[in-house]
């Protein structure tokens, strides 16, 4: 009898601590994955965020276009209540970049390894205006689409290399197999004015990445006023993968003044 009292009041106290903690982060943090890439690459941040009482929502990013992808976006924000923190990785930096603007509910944008452009930009035409990118050759051969479009991947044995250098050979072989494609107008589609220049940024990507230069992406950081840059020293493109407690950390950083 004693036992089971003491383990129903271990229970009661743990839930007890669970409540407050969340209570403690009231921030909706939204993730939106990049192209060559799905929602379950955000496994490791959403683990660590969950476990700090964050609720979190992976969105699932069509990568069709700029503007139709943010539409998606905006039609999740537009049912989630204050304070929201947007995050997206890559391709999805420029799709948050158009899907906060009019929701009031979005306090904080953090970008991850992420295009960060302005009115008129292209992914295409940020990540060459550095040197270091090497991702045209990895491609593999373009398929067409009956819309006249085409859909992009990454050659399956180039993924490793390119994408994801420094995480275990058989997870990237894993996500180059799963890897969604992205259209090649997505890529070449000009940015609408961007959500940076009224809310506050935060940027973190690592000084190995192959897809966009670090060049770029420090630009980008500088330009949209960074309140904090976290440069993770060997990461790849896909820095949320290798180093989640790098990301979250700055995620929570960008959610704590939001918590306070």
């Amino acid at each position: 009898m004693k036992k089971s009292i003491v383990g129903s009041a271990l229970i009661a106290l743990i839930l007890a601590c669970s409540v407050t903690q969340a209570a403690s982060n009231p921030a909706t943090v939204v993730l939106v994955h990049g192209a060559f890439a799905d929602a379950s690459s955000w496994d490791g941040v959403i683990r660590i965020l969950q476990k700090h009482g964050y609720h979190v929502i992976a969105v699932a990013n069509p990568l069709r276009g700029v503007k139709s992808d943010a539409m998606v976006v905006s039609d999740v924000l537009s049912t989630l209540p204050s304070p929201v923190v947007l995050v997206g990785h890559s391709y999805g930096g420029s799709v948050i970049s158009a899907a906060a603007n009019g929701h009031e509910n979005v306090k904080a944008l953090v970008y991850v390894a992420a295009f960060a452009p302005d009115l008129g930009e292209t992914a295409i035409g940020l990540s060459g205006k550095f040197p270091g990118s090497t991702l045209g050759p990895t491609l593999a051969a373009p398929i067409a689409l009956n819309s006249g479009d085409k859909d992009l991947y990454i050659d399956q044995s180039k993924f490793h290399a390119q994408f994801a250098a420094d995480i275990p050979a058989a997870d990237a072989s894993s996500m180059a197999a799963s890897q969604r494609p992205i259209t090649e107008a997505a890529l070449n589609e000009l940015s609408p004015n961007p959500a940076w220049k009224s809310i506050p940024a935060w940027f973190v990507y690592g000084d190995q990445d192959k897809n966009i230069p670090p060049q770029a992406l420090a630009f980008m950081a500088k330009r949209a006023n960074s309140r904090h840059t976290v440069v993770v020293k060997g990461a790849s493109h896909v820095v949320m993968v290798s180093n989640p407690t790098n990301v979250a950390r700055l995620i929570e950083d960008a959610a704590t003044p939001l918590s306070d």
